[in-house]
């Protein structure tokens, strides 16, 4: 039970003392004398003591900020008219190349039938003008026709391609504008919104869905300029995110802003994050810490440290009493609340934490809580 209140923070830390008074006799009240000789024994529940242990440590500086989809596409209307059919919803899974409504594409062909007969015609003319060219360059090897009337017929021929061409090129834009009443999925990923209904009249330009890969998320976050020296890409990054309380995620610093902003002080950083379950979403804000540094030692929460001597001090429980014993620091996660405890201190020593360990006068009796009796294997003597 002592083990499992090792990671405990701040809030529980302040919990107040339980004391308890233990009387020299029964049935009678205690005397002047009986306080003097047996003071007072302080109980200690199980948030306010913890237990040193080997632990990972990491540190860095602190991350905040939002948790975006890596790839995302807004779709929007390509041509206008009235949208027909919608065939996807918010939070479908789509694949790539999926329809996801249709437009009225009745005006467009409308044009697309004009296109068709202009080719037509097109054809037609470059075929009868062929045919003069031809001849006309024979009359004109001949004697019978002029040469500039030859030339002039091959003019002739020359304006009827060009006017192939462009009636072809019409053709192929308004196929190409017809197949875009097909509104498809870029690629296979979630519909994210859905900004149209069916009866919608849109113009080109108009939202019509936003589509996300959610596989592959980007943490975008800040961090403060004075850290910038600290960090580079592929370090590894912790983060909390808002929703799943006591979980810890991970991921890779990709990419590092090249200008501060003036506004805050802070430096934008990008970290790739895995999410082939799928359980994190865009949009969480989400807080944490650029690993920069990383170490396997003795540790205690930061609460069981007294800082303000020097050197450092920590209350240990040892033969039933309160004894405080100075300790050399080492690797600090503020993350998790731990910090390394290079000497002072063995593993399974017991300490007393936040406000228990301020009050806690050295050499007072105390003992632990039913609940914590379970103590550690003793630490070997020195």
């Amino acid at each position: 039970m002592l083990e499992r209140k090792v990671g405990l923070r701040g809030g529980a830390h302040a919990a107040v003392l339980a004391v308890a008074v233990v009387a020299a006799g029964c049935g009678r009240g205690p005397t002047a004398k009986d306080s003097a000789a047996d003071p007072q024994v302080v109980t200690l529940s199980p948030e306010n003591v913890a237990v040193v242990a080997e632990r990972a440590l990491r540190s860095g500086p602190e991350i905040s900020g939002t948790l975006r989809a890596k790839r995302e596409a807004a779709i929007r209307a390509e041509v206008g008219g009235t949208v027909l059919e919608v065939l996807a919803e918010t939070g479908v899974r789509v694949k790539a190349g999926q329809l996801l409504a249709r437009i009225d594409e009745a005006a467009l062909q409308d044009a697309l039938l004009a296109a068709r007969s202009g080719v037509a015609a097109a054809k037609n003319g470059v075929a009868v003008a062929e045919a003069n060219a031809a001849r006309a360059r024979t009359l004109a090897q001949a004697g019978a026709m002029a040469e500039q009337q030859a030339e002039q017929a091959e003019s002739a021929l020359e304006g009827a391609r060009a006017q192939l061409a462009d009636a072809q090129a019409r053709l192929s834009l308004a196929e190409q504008q017809t197949g875009k009443t097909r509104v498809r999925a870029p690629f296979a990923g979630v519909v994210a919104q859905r900004q149209a209904s069916a009866g919608d009249v849109v113009a080109p330009g108009t939202a019509l869905f936003t589509v996300i890969d959610p596989a592959r998320l980007q943490f975008e976050g800040s961090i403060p300029a004075a850290k910038l020296g600290e960090v580079k890409p592929g370090a590894p990054v912790e983060f909390s995110v808002t929703g799943f309380e006591g979980q810890r995620f991970g991921g890779d610093l990709e990419r590092i802003a090249p200008a501060v902003d003036p506004a805050t002080g802070q430096v934008r950083v990008y970290v790739d994050v895995k999410n082939d379950d799928g359980r994190l979403i865009s949009g969480l804000y989400a807080q944490g810490r650029v690993a920069t540094a990383s170490a396997s030692a003795l540790a205690a929460p930061v609460a069981a440290v007294d800082a303000s001597t020097s050197p450092p001090t920590v209350m240990r429980v040892e033969g039933g009493k309160a004894e405080k014993v100075p300790v050399q620091l080492g690797l600090r996660d503020d993350a998790a609340g731990q910090v390394a405890i290079t000497s002072g201190v063995q593993a399974g020593d017991v300490l007393v934490l936040g406000s228990a360990r301020a009050t806690l006068a050295e050499g007072a009796p105390v003992r632990l809580a039913e609940e914590t009796a379970e103590r550690p294997p003793e630490r070997k003597p020195n």
